[in-house]
């Protein structure tokens, strides 16, 4: 009732500034012809000043009072002869001025009534999404990360969900909180370069571009393991930039260069590094920038050569710009770091294919990226070494739907992924994921008994205050009233 109020409220606001005028319109205002002559009463005295300041002579400023007193004279007659202003008559205005109040009225209540929901309940403020509304990340998102925290409380060695803390973190723009979750990471294994690496560039984009002590010990832990790291090369020389060591920045950045092949795509950052350290030092960075390798030579630096490691340096994206004082952005930079990275670590698991766990890392990796194909090959060979895992039969049957096109229309499941979602659910009762995809799928094939049976057993695992819960009781809900 409320809302009604205040729509007839606003309605009435709206035809008192539109109506008013209208019937004020006949015979309130001045006509044009009066208006008319005040502007040439204004121009004859325009030019009397003239004549006065000499700017016009006597038989001028006489035809030109001729000419204005013509134009006023006709003025005169035409009013004379309409015996009006000109405006609106009365009664037309009344008409035009109720067609618009029925009009407005009318309309307005057609349109609401076709597009509206007047049947929708009210949303407190304390019920909505906030955060949502301003671009925050969703309820359910932050629900989840509490959620995740609160295991990492009481299972503290969880170097899986660390990193997934800390990456959701970094998508977020927390960098300083997302460096805290790295750093408990990089506790429980400090063997493994990748999380040393991303653990210290986090630590450079929380620090605005500037490298850390904490983050060159990273880097220097890293370089020790792969010393022909792109990326842990490119920042351990930075860092001697920023404590004004130009030479010994200058000295790293053209072995970098000199070490990579010329495609790569930290190429024309390093480059530019070079050049900003040569001015420092007052040589010509033409002289000091070495070639890199050629590009064809890329392959074999990722088997082991020159140039080894891919893991590009995010340098525009992460602080070199921001030392340097003219930050610059760089999203296409950011990508191919991403892709560098994810060349080294396929160029690991070929040589050591036994790494189960490294071949679902590198199936996320280029599910991520958009490689569909290469993702199901990678999950595919983790499901060939680890058949009985339900992670990885789940895994296998994500790939598979993200190689499938995208339909307006509902489809159910390929049967590769259904095959592989019931292995999962047998090696794993219950399974989330494969209980939830399995759902869906005899929901969309029209099977709601098999459906329903899916997500009763998925709900159970869940409390009445997850945002799961209110997910899935929704779905049961509209299964049991036949939608």
């Amino acid at each position: 009732m409320l809302f009604w109020i205040f729509a007839a409220v606003l309605t009435a606001a709206v035809l008192l500034l539109i109506v008013p005028p209208l019937l004020r319109t006949a015979g309130s205002g001045p006509d044009r012809e009066e208006f008319d002559r005040e502007v040439y009463r204004d121009q004859l005295d325009e030019l009397e000043r003239d004549r006065a300041r000499g700017l016009i002579n006597d038989a001028q400023a006489e035809a030109a009072r001729a000419e204005i007193a013509r134009r006023m004279l006709a003025t005169a007659e035409k009013t004379v002869a309409t015996g009006s202003s000109g405006g609106v008559a009365p009664r037309s205005a009344r008409i035009l001025a109720v067609l618009l109040a029925l009009v407005l009225t009318v309309g307005a209540l057609a349109v609401y009534g076709t597009v509206g929901r007047p049947d929708l309940p009210a949303q407190p403020l304390a019920s909505r999404n906030i955060e949502q509304e301003r671009g925050g990340p969703p309820k359910s998102v932050l629900a989840a990360m509490d959620k995740l925290k609160a295991q990492l409380a009481e299972n503290p060695s969880d170097i899986q969900g660390w990193l997934i803390l800390g990456q959701a973190y970094a998508k977020m723009g927390r960098n300083g909180d997302a460096a805290d979750a790295l750093r408990h990471a990089v506790a429980l294994n400090r063997d493994d370069v990748e999380v040393q690496g991303l653990f210290a560039e986090t630590l450079v984009s929380a620090n605005d571009g500037m490298v850390p002590e904490e983050a060159v010990v990273a880097f220097d832990a890293v370089l020790a393991k792969e010393p022909k790291d792109p990326r842990a090369r490119f920042f351990a020389a930075l860092a001697r930039f920023q404590a004004g060591d130009q030479q010994g920045a200058l000295d790293r950045w053209s072995a970098l260069m000199a070490d990579s092949p010329a495609d790569a795509p930290w190429v024309p950052v390093v480059r530019d590094q070079i050049r900003e350290a040569a001015v420092a030092l007052n040589l010509d960075p033409a002289k000091v920038t070495p070639q890199p390798l050629p590009p064809e030579q890329k392959e074999q630096a990722a088997q082991g050569q020159p140039g080894g490691q891919q893991a590009a340096p995010n340098a525009q994206g992460n602080g070199a710009a921001s030392a340097q004082g003219n930050a610059q952005g760089n999203g296409a930079g950011q990508d191919e770091m991403i892709r560098g990275m994810v060349a080294n670590l396929a160029a690991r698991l070929d040589a050591d294919p036994s790494d189960v766990d490294g071949w679902l890392k590198l199936a996320r990796s280029y599910g991520v990226l958009g490689d569909t194909a290469k993702a199901l090959d990678a999950a595919r060979k983790a499901r060939e070494r680890a058949p009985d895992r339900a992670d990885v039969q789940v895994a296998y049957a994500n790939a598979v739907l993200q190689t499938q096109p995208r339909n307006e229309t509902p489809k159910p499941l390929p049967e590769e992924a259904t095959s592989a979602l019931r292995l999962a659910l047998k090696a794993e009762p219950d399974n989330k994921d494969a209980l939830w995809l399995l759902g869906l799928d005899a929901m969309m094939s029209g099977h709601k008994d098999e459906a329903a049976a899916h997500w009763g057993k998925l709900i159970a695992q869940f409390k009445p205050s997850d945002p799961e819960y209110t997910l899935l009781k929704g779905r049961l809900d509209a299964l049991k009233a036949g939608g």
